[in-house]
């Protein structure tokens, strides 16, 4: 209790300050104190001097009149401020935080020029002198002025602030700007051409006073920060122009001054101006990234590297200029339809993209318009003058002809024609039938051609390797042959010169018959050898060695005939026929008569006698030779030759 006794020794007196404040000096002396973060605002109940009212159309005071005050009280001590003639109101200062911005309405002032949206600035110490901004001629109405971030004393009886955002273009973006207030457009134009001095819109009365115009404007802003009074600026951001390497961009204005055209007598299509002129640049953008109006520049991107257009239902390049491009539909000459896709491939130069877009205005309409109607038409008469067989076949000799004839037409549009390419080919199924069955016979014939071919060579070696296997026969029969026709010759040698013995000397003595008996019996056995070889040997030969000893005899027996005549052969032959018969020419026992001499009837019977003993040993030595022969046989083995 003791300690609270001092507290309320001070605070008595400053109770008793407030009460005085409060009824003594506010009532009797009009003292008022603004706090130091307030603005004092004052109305005015009456006047006791001077104008008592406000001129029409005024709703802000500024020679004393009853009513709204423009001076407002900044923060102090002031007297004479009676209650019962003073209304004060403590309003806070007006903040503008950062990153906005505070638009000013005023609620007095002087009419709005003609053709104004917005307020003329004038010097009032950015709005916080009301006074001022009367005095002046301040205008009525959103103002060309605003507060930028900061602390201010604003009459709000006078001024509306709104704050808003500032103005921030990102990368890679352009703002495209539309000014509310400024001349009207010239006639004919889309867009207020630039002026200098506004720095970037961000101060409306240096653009007004520089002559802008009202409207879409030429002129961007780029990527930044910017104090744009949204009543004065409408900004659209959007995205820079983008040209990809291989690119270039064409740009076709629609502002600026009319320019003269560089395209030359022999161009008719369309007006090629300098950069910055109004019509198609002659200097296309380069790749890269650029800031372009696009409500006012037009920028159309063509490729300068080879393009590749299919005609094929299939097959859409990412370009997709090709997109609506389908699947070429001909008919021949024998009246056959079939399809065929085509690729054409063509370049546009950097310095002739302006020229085929001042042609065309854009890359689809070159398509459309020429490459389209050009290759299918050139297709379609090419075919209708050969039939699907002859189009097939000469197929590179078309694709050749068709890159000329299509290159020479492109170069009159400005376009290169680097190649024209045949696809697939479909002809009419029942032809491709027609066409596979008889290639498929035709390959047939091939191949029974070839295999027929291999039967004869197959059979030709056959018949080599056969003869090759029987030579060794072959060889042997031949000589066998030679053997018996020097055999043969012997014999006939020897017959002969018995028969010259017999007939000269037909008392030869007995040794020279049993010579000629035993002659007679060699050769009896050598024949028979023979014959048994031969006859082994043709028993065991095949018909290629019948032929082969037929044809040798026939040539011995022409080399007989040639080596002894004709008529001596045959006299051979008949000895060869009479002995084989055992038919004798000559006796075996010649008796002569008186003439002869001797006794001839005694040398005719010992000559007998001698006869009976050599053919009793002729017949056993043939005896023991055929049962050697039989031994042998039996045996495997042939007999040996005497």
């Amino acid at each position: 209790m003791n300690d609270l006794i001092p507290i309320l020794w001070w605070a008595v007196p400053i109770v008793v300050v407030l009460l005085m404040y409060k009824f003594v000096l506010r009532v009797f002396f009009g003292m008022l104190i603004v706090p130091d973060d307030r603005i004092g605002l004052v109305v005015k109940k009456y006047a006791l001097s001077g104008p008592k009212r406000l001129p029409d159309g005024r709703i802000i005071a500024i020679n004393g009149e009853a009513g709204m005050q423009a001076k407002a009280l900044a923060p102090g001590l002031y007297w004479g401020m009676w209650p019962w003639q003073y209304a004060i109101t403590m309003a806070p200062f007006t903040i503008i935080e950062q990153g906005n911005l505070g638009l000013v309405k005023a609620k007095d002032g002087a009419g709005m020029d003609t053709g104004r949206v917005l307020g003329r600035p004038v010097e009032s110490d950015k709005f916080q002198d009301a006074v001022k901004f009367l005095d002046n001629n301040g205008q009525k109405g959103p103002q060309a002025a605003f507060l930028t971030p900061g602390s201010y004393r604003i009459n709000t009886f006078l001024f509306d602030i709104e704050m808003v955002p500032i103005t921030q273009i990102h990368e890679n973006k352009v703002g495209i700007i539309t000014t509310l207030d400024g001349e009207p457009l010239d006639k004919g134009e889309i867009a207020g051409v630039s002026v200098p001095g506004h720095k970037n819109f961000q101060d409306p009365m240096a653009f007004i006073n520089a002559g802008g115009m009202k409207g879409l404007q030429e002129d961007v802003i780029l990527a930044g920060t910017y104090y744009l009074n949204p009543w004065f600026v409408i900004v659209e951001q959007v995205d820079m122009i983008y040209i990809p390497i291989g690119y270039v961009g064409v740009v076709n204005s629609f502002v600026g001054p009319e320019g003269k055209d560089t395209s030359g007598d022999s161009f008719k299509h369309g007006n090629i101006v300098k950069r910055n002129e109004k019509g198609v640049w002659d200097q296309p953008l380069d790749p890269g990234k650029h800031p372009v109006n696009i409500y006012t520049h037009a920028v159309e991107i063509v490729p300068t590297t080879n393009i590749v257009l299919n005609w094929a239902d299939s097959r859409t390049e990412a370009h997709e200029l090709d997109k609506n491009l389908c699947t070429i539909t001909v008919r021949s000459s024998d009246g056959f339809t079939f399809n065929l896709d085509v690729s054409q491939i063509i370049h546009i130069p950097r310095n002739e993209a302006p020229k085929v877009i001042a042609r065309f205005g854009n890359m689809k309409n070159l398509v459309s318009q020429v490459l389209e109607p050009t290759i299918a038409n050139y297709f379609r008469n090419s075919a209708q003058k050969s039939d699907v067989i002859e189009f097939l076949a000469n197929r590179i000799q078309r694709q050749d002809d068709a890159k000329q004839h299509i290159s020479k037409v492109l170069d009159d549009y400005n376009v290169v024609g680097v190649d024209t390419l045949i696809g697939d080919i479909v002809p009419p199924a029942a032809l491709m039938k027609t066409l596979t069955d008889r290639k498929i016979a035709e390959q047939e014939k091939v191949t029974y051609e070839i295999q027929r071919n291999a039967q004869i060579e197959r059979k030709e070696f056959e018949s080599a390797k056969a003869g090759a296997d029987m030579q060794p026969e072959v060889v042997k029969s031949t000589r066998q042959v030679e053997i018996n026709t020097q055999m043969a010759a012997s014999k006939v040698a020897a017959s002969r010169g018995e028969a010259q013995a017999k007939t000269i000397n037909a008392t030869a003595d007995a040794e020279v018959r049993i010579t000629i008996a035993k002659a007679d019996a060699e050769a009896k056995t050598v024949n028979a050898k023979a014959d048994a070889n031969a006859t082994e040997v043709n028993g065991n030969a095949e018909a290629s060695k019948i032929k082969a000893i037929g044809l040798a005899e026939a040539e011995v027996t022409k080399q007989k005939t040639m080596a002894m005549g004709t008529e001596q052969y045959a006299i051979v032959r008949v000895a060869e026929a009479l002995a084989s018969n055992g038919i004798k020419l000559v006796p075996d026992i010649l008796v002569s008569g008186k003439d002869g001499g001797g006794n001839g009837m005694i040398d005719a019977l010992i000559g007998n006698e001698m006869l009976k003993k050599l053919q009793k040993a002729n017949d056993e030595g043939e005896k023991v030779n055929k049962e050697k022969a039989s031994g042998q046989k039996a045996g495997g083995e042939k007999p040996a030759e005497s």
